[in-house]
């Protein structure tokens, strides 16, 4: 089983990597964003900086797994090869599995940039304590934005998953209050984000890193929508095998 996920993972990441925008891509807006937002703006404000960084991390991650499942998956399911290889004795698992650790790699790949802007442009400041908290954070808070990825990959043919993909990113992230310093976006943003997935993503990295309180309501509504989400995918995965194999 292990060598299995290994090689489903080693073939996708190979797959990935020899397109080498798509690679580039996941990584450019969230630096981008750093670069042109954060450090000009909130790089010598140590509370400011920290805040920002941690907004800028859920972005990445957002943006990740939003376009790398919810694309990926659908331009997967329209190639010829991904019928073959979902009729194999070997299951969906360790194609799955390998999809989420190729998913992993490339969230790795976005975040670096971030972390390393953080470090050497801005006065951002967290212990070694919090950062290591924050790397648990940040694998809890990928699993909604996975799912929804896969409920998006599954559910919608390649063109449409790209339109409803890039329909939903900036909502979520201006929603969520990913864009605005906490208290900084218009009051209707401040009522909403808590509930949104952004917003309960990025209160709990705030909470983490900062002295931020931890919010029990966004946290709740935050693992709400992982459980939406999931049954939105499991229904979106057999609804596509009944109809492809049906």
């Amino acid at each position: 089983m292990t060598s299995l996920v290994l090689t489903h993972a080693k073939f996708q990441t190979l797959e990935l990597f020899r397109i080498p925008i798509a690679v580039v891509g996941s990584a450019f807006w969230p630096a981008a964003s750093m670069l042109a937002f954060v450090v000009p703006f909130a790089g010598d404000d140590p509370v400011g900086a920290t805040y920002a960084t941690a907004s800028m991390i859920t972005f990445a991650i957002m943006n990740t797994n939003l376009f790398q499942y919810g694309i990926g998956v659908s331009e997967d399911r329209a190639q010829p090869w991904d019928p073959f290889v979902r009729t194999l004795a070997a299951g969906a698992a360790p194609r799955f599995l390998g999809r989420l650790l190729t998913g992993l790699l490339m969230m790795v790949v976005s975040l670096a940039p971030v972390v390393l802007i953080a470090a050497l442009f801005t006065e951002a400041v967290v212990s070694p304590l919090a950062f290591v908290a924050a790397i648990g954070v940040c694998a809890a808070i990928s699993v909604p934005f996975i799912l929804m990825g896969l409920t998006i990959g599954y559910a919608l043919p390649q063109k449409a998953a790209l339109v409803v993909a890039q329909i939903l990113f900036l909502p979520l992230a201006f929603g969520g209050g990913l864009l605005t310093p906490p208290g900084g976006a218009p009051g209707f943003i401040e009522d909403l984000a808590p509930f949104l997935p952004t917003g309960g993503a990025a209160r709990l990295m705030w909470a983490t890193v900062t002295d931020f309180p931890f919010d029990l309501g966004a946290t709740l509504a935050l693992i709400g929508w992982t459980v939406l989400f999931g049954a939105l995918a499991v229904w979106a995965h057999r609804r596509d095998e009944g109809r492809r194999f049906g």
